[in-house]
């Protein structure tokens, strides 16, 4: 399910996604970033975009049109993507040009790749220490910013913040180059994880491996741990739970080595493993050996403090198993507890949870109740349009198919409308 253009939205949000992705900040910053890139690309000093020409994109289904060829071919070398993959409708005839496949293949990887991959030697410059509190702290701004915006709105910011950090790195010496490489590898990390939260996996698994690579030169256990457990993460998105088993056990590997906070990560995480197994004893006993190391949580790392920040963290994660094991009844409950204590600020996480508490009522056999909580969790999608959200959403609407031609199937297809529009 793709949020395009619902009844309470109508703007392009594909195309809005696709120009944040490289960094166009604005409509009016992209139309003269997509105007500059025609002119090279076509030798034509004369091709423009104006302005309202990309609000009119942006805006209502019916007001779009159709690019030019020239200009449809521009967007796709700037955008990686051909209009009909960015919100326009395609005229009759129409037939996407494939002439060069192996070159979009290429600019694919590049759009995702260009923030991390700074080619070449850069400029020595003097590097204050100072720096590495400043990215930390800008850091736990950006926490807190994905939990209000979502992924699409901050992607281009972190990234760009990466590249500054990968570039001081190449400066500086001693203990402030391994400050700013362990700084770097946490942005890396939230760069794969809003990325992931985007629907995007292939760039998810990039920056994880970005990731991997800066905590090793950081020479740190715990952020080498926490790596590979950003790893497994993006192995329970593709169902692989024997690799999220994996990837989870080598992080403990040297477990009392690891601060509290590492293992709690990675034995939830494995649990998430365990669920996608069948192991509903696994599940329960890794859960319950990560409570049990919560009150020994005291670091002072900027990263992975979602267990501090997330009230019932490790209730969400066995509710989450539980759903995935098909154990409704059990589910409803824990999800009943924990969305009790979610802050109105969790704006986003509560809309994920809702959706999976409506699919735990819906396996409960209880399917008005799970129409009555989908409801709030697709204001919640049109909002901060997380392809994580809408997987959920889609979860419940298979659940949901045995009442299909029910009223209260025919009330779900009204809630998820919105959301639908255009998949």
């Amino acid at each position: 399910m793709t949020p395009l253009t619902g009844a309470t939205s109508p703007r392009n949000d594909a195309l809005r996604a696709a120009r944040l992705r490289v960094g166009w900040r604005t409509m009016e910053q992209a139309a003269v970033a997509l105007t500059a890139h025609g002119q090279a690309l076509l030798d034509d000093m004369h091709f423009s975009v104006s302005p309202r020409t990309w609000r009119r994109w942006e805006g209502r289904e019916r007001d779009r049109g159709w690019p030019l060829e020239e200009t449809a071919q521009v967007l796709h070398d700037a955008l990686s993507r051909w209009p009909e993959e960015l919100g326009f409708a395609p005229p009759s005839g129409w037939i996407r040009p494939e002439a060069h496949h192996g070159e979009d293949m290429w600019r694919t990887f590049a759009s995702v790749t260009a923030a991390a991959l700074m080619p070449g030697p850069v400029a020595t410059q003097h590097v204050d220490p100072a720096l590495i509190d400043y990215f930390q702290q800008q850091l736990e701004g950006h926490y807190r910013a994905d939990m209000f915006l979502g992924p699409h709105d901050l992607i281009g910011t972190v990234s760009a913040q990466y590249q500054l950090i990968d570039k001081l790195v190449r400066s500086a010496k001693g203990e402030t180059r391994r400050g700013l490489l362990r700084a770097g590898a946490a942005y890396a990390a939230l760069v794969g994880w809003l990325y992931q939260d985007a629907g995007d996996l292939g760039a998810a698994a990039f920056w994880r491996g970005v990731t991997q690579e800066i905590a090793v030169r950081s020479r740190d256990s715990h952020l080498i741990g926490y790596s590979l457990v950003n790893q497994a993460q993006v192995r329970t998105d593709l169902g692989d739970g024997h690799g999220v088993i994996d990837l989870c056990e080598a992080a403990l590997t040297d477990a009392d080595l690891l601060v509290p906070k590492v293992r709690i990560m990675a034995l939830q995480q494995q649990a998430h493993g365990a669920s996608l197994t069948g192991d509903r004893d696994a599940v329960d006993r890794l859960i319950d050996t990560a409570d049990g190391l919560l009150p020994r949580v005291d670091d002072d790392l900027p990263w992975g403090n979602a267990c501090r920040r997330t009230p019932g963290y490790l209730e969400v994660q066995r509710a989450t198993c539980y759903g995935r094991l098909g154990l409704g009844v059990e589910a409803d409950r824990l999800w009943t507890q924990v969305l009790a204590a979610v802050p109105a600020t969790a704006r986003r996480d509560r809309g994920v949870y809702l959706a999976r508490h409506a699919t735990a009522a819906a396996v409960s056999r209880d399917p008005d109740h799970a129409v009555e909580i989908a409801r709030e969790a697709v204001v919640i999608a049109l909002e901060t349009r997380s392809v994580r959200m809408l997987r959920e959403l889609g979860t419940l609407e298979r659940v949901m198919r045995p009442w299909h031609d029910a009223p209260v199937g025919r009330d779900l297809a009204e809630v998820l409308g919105p959301v639908n529009e255009g998949s």
